[in-house]
């Protein structure tokens, strides 16, 4: 990029000022412990694959294959991971995943050789896993009476600059801004979108759908399906973001006494706004951050830039767990009881793939990727819960 001077320093300033403000943040201390090779044979004992909708270990294959070929384009002696007292070079995580590879044919007989061949290394400040899903929503690529509400593709003024060049306490953080009259201003947030229509008309529409709501849940998942009126689909796929901090719709809800503390998930939120069509705007706005999108053939695409795999694929911030590696976990499953209430299912043990990363996914906050159709959207609406999770990497001989 190439900005006049007295653009440049307006930015250099700005970056400066976030970098004093996060200078002045506290990160919170994340410790890894390692197992024994005894502890590691009993979590390996616990997997249960067929709650993950697999009839085999052979089945992992094509989502280690997906990780393989996303770490096997980094550097071998680069560092994927360097935090408290863990340092994981990108290639030991290819090293893990090849050997996973390799072992497949074999566990179904015996699941413990991962206990044998993998160290263990358990996250201990009490993971929380939530889930996300691939939506689908009703939606024709033009506009009518009835689909009168835009999806946004990435504007063209919408700049960024990566951070990490000013001060490597900001490594890893982007700025995301526009310029306006000279000056580097932030990008437009949600009310500026959608109620003040600052993205009207400049050709930006790739679809439009029947309902804001729908856009909205689509813009926290970050990718979806569009079912047009003569039945067809179209992948709708994460193009950007306008850079505000995400803010949780269900948490500013529940604090205004809006709904039931004890029933807030993606359902009683979209049942209190269709019940309360004259609020909903003025709510949706409450979170500024907004996601723009790209049309495609496939999908759901990861962080990754492959595929997704249904309750194997995890959404993780990679200063915590690295992009592409290889975890188990246990978390329960959300389940329906009687007349379709939501009822807090048994805990289960998994091997899952960190292969994408989401906004509001920071520290040990991990999503659990639940899939497409109307079970993946009723786990992904209910999941909230503290969880285990373990990085595994080969044993060094």
């Amino acid at each position: 990029m190439h900005f006049k001077n007295s653009t440049f320093s307006r930015l250099a300033c700005l970056a400066l000022v976030c970098i004093m403000l996060a200078a002045c943040a506290k990160r919170p201390t994340t410790e890894y412990t390692p197992l024994s090779e005894s502890k590691g044979n009993s979590i390996a004992k616990q997997i249960d694959i067929t709650k993950q909708g697999l009839t085999s270990w052979n089945d992992l294959a094509p989502a280690l294959d997906n990780s393989i070929a996303f770490v096997s384009k980094k550097p071998a002696s680069g560092i994927a991971l360097q935090r408290d007292i863990l340092t994981v070079t990108w290639g030991e995580l290819r090293a893990g995943l090849l050997l996973m590879r390799n072992l497949l044919p074999q566990l179904d007989a015996d699941p413990t050789l991962l206990g044998r061949h993998f160290r263990f290394i358990q996250i201990t400040q009490d993971p929380k896993f939530t889930s996300y899903y691939e939506p689908a929503i009703e939606a024709d690529l033009s506009p009518s009476s009835v689909y009168a509400y835009p999806i946004y593709a990435q504007p063209d003024d919408l700049q960024s600059v990566n951070l990490t060049q000013f001060h490597p306490r900001f490594k890893g953080q982007t700025l995301y801004y526009r310029i306006e009259n000279g000056k580097v201003v932030p990008y437009f947030h949600r009310e500026d979108i959608d109620s003040d229509k600052k993205l009207a008309n400049k050709g930006l529409e790739i679809a439009w759908a029947k309902d804001p709501v729908d856009i909205f849940f689509l813009q926290v998942q970050g990718s979806g399906r569009l079912i047009l009126p003569d039945g067809q689909e179209k992948h709708v796929l994460y193009a950007g973001k306008n850079g505000h901090q995400y803010v949780s719709l269900g948490r500013v809800m529940k604090e205004a006494g809006l709904l039931d503390p004890d029933n807030v998930s993606m359902q009683s939120i979209r049942d209190y706004l269709n019940k309360n069509p004259h609020k909903m705007q003025e709510l949706l706005n409450t979170n500024p951050s907004y996601v723009f999108f790209r049309l495609a053939d496939k999908g759901p695409i990861g962080a990754i830039n492959q595929a997704l795999t249904a309750r194997v694929s995890l959404a993780t911030d990679p200063q915590l767990l690295p992009l592409g590696g290889l975890l188990a976990f246990t978390v329960p499953l959300p389940e329906k009881g009687p007349e379709g209430a939501f009822r807090q299912g048994s805990p289960f043990t998994g091997i899952g793939l960190a292969q994408d990363t989401g906004g509001a996914i920071k520290g040990h906050r991990l999503d659990f990727f639940s899939g497409y159709g109307d079970e993946a959207t009723w786990v992904a609406g209910h999941m909230n819960t503290p969880g285990s999770v373990w990085l595994m990497l080969p044993r060094i001989p």
